[in-house]
């Protein structure tokens, strides 16, 4: 992603992390919101009006741009080997997910069995995995991407679905943030491109929440996991009871 495209990205991303909308910013910069929207959308934003944008946040325009710049080298995946180290330590692994939920140092050693020693070496091995940049003060921020996935079939789906049966999927999923929903259809090659395109979308919209969200203390957030699957199958005492062919 080019620079000034990340800048207005991570603009944007900051507006909405601060609940400020495009009538804000208008009323701010006096332009009309239709001027603001057209100038978002096609990136034509200039640097008087990006800091002016960044005193109405309170935030430093040096910030946005180092901002900007480390969005520009995220990483979208991690590598076999590197999953494998997460999959074999599991203070590892734990670290690791609570670094994706935008956890502190602090609420880790809170939550879990951890001293803030052993913490601190575990967050160094994920900044050399370069899932997370470690600063001053042993704050952190992420360096994956929003579309950031495991690996199809890697070493942590595999744990997963190991897991999943007895763990996650014991549960009636009746309860007030739990929803599973089993849809049985015959779709056509465009339906079910169209399909996997909106199941994409929704990954991408939770991993903007959950972004969004991140600068919300802990106590008003709630871990959620989400399943996304889809694929040909139909359930082996059904095909068992289809015709043969042939004979």
């Amino acid at each position: 992603m080019p620079h000034s495209l990340a800048l207005v990205d991570v603009l944007k991303r900051e507006l909405r992390a601060r609940r400020l909308t495009y009538a804000r910013v208008a009323r701010h910069l006096d332009l009309s919101v239709t001027s603001i929207k057209r100038l978002f959308a096609q990136n034509r934003l200039s640097l008087p009006r990006i800091d002016a944008v960044c005193q109405l946040m309170g935030l430093e325009f040096t910030d946005l741009a180092a901002a900007a710049v480390a969005r520009t080298s995220v990483i979208s995946e991690l590598t076999l080997e590197q999953e494998q180290e997460l999959v074999d330590d599991p203070k590892l692994m734990l670290v690791a997910c609570a670094a994706l939920s935008y956890w502190t140092l602090e609420h880790i050693v809170e939550h879990y069995a951890l001293t803030i020693a052993a913490c601190i070496e575990l967050l160094a091995r994920l900044d050399r995995l370069k899932m997370i940049e470690l600063g001053p003060n042993n704050r952190f921020r992420l360096r994956v991407s929003q579309t950031f996935r495991w690996l199809p079939d890697g070493p942590i789906q595999q744990q997963f679905r190991k897991y999943a049966q007895i763990d996650y999927f014991q549960s009636r999923f009746s309860g007030e943030n739990e929803l599973m929903l089993q849809i049985f259809g015959a779709l056509s090659r465009a339906s079910r491109a169209a399909l996997l395109t909106r199941l994409k979308q929704v990954a991408h919209e939770f991993a903007t929440m959950n972004h969004q969200d991140g600068h919300l203390p802990l106590s008003d957030r709630h871990t959620m996991t989400l399943v996304l699957a889809v694929r040909p199958w139909e359930p082996r005492y059904l095909r068992a009871l289809r015709r043969k062919r042939g004979g």
